[in-house]
């Protein structure tokens, strides 16, 4: 087994997403996830999402493929997919941390992903 992670960002097709529906998001992918050994972290903020997948290469690739096809998203972009030692997301089926674009302003050295 190959361990990689893989980072993409994507801009949801409504913008408008509810909590709600960003929980029915999580929930699907902790569920889905965890069935294939994936882990990893998800964030949203404004109609973008960035995502980090860890994984076996060949899970992971398929995922993405996945993901790509999914209409709740578009401009899907792979930022990296590379090899790795170990885990940063071990304990996360996919992490979620909840925080606001004024919360997102006071992390120094942030780049504006979120505000483009």
């Amino acid at each position: 087994m190959e361990l990689v992670h893989c980072i993409y960002c994507s801009v949801a097709t409504n913008i408008n997403l509810s909590p709600a529906e960003l929980d029915n998001i999580l929930e699907a992918s902790r569920r889905n996830n965890s069935k294939v050994g994936v882990t990893g972290l998800l964030l949203y903020e404004d109609g973008s999402f960035f995502q980090l997948l860890e994984g076996d290469r060949q899970t992971v690739d398929t995922l993405y493929d996945k993901i790509t096809l999914d209409k709740r998203h578009h401009r899907t972009t792979k930022i990296v997919t590379e090899a790795i030692k170990e885990r940063a997301f071990g304990a996360c089926t996919m992490g979620y941390p909840k925080i606001s674009s004024k919360e997102l302003t006071t992390i120094p050295g942030l780049n504006d992903f979120f505000t483009q």
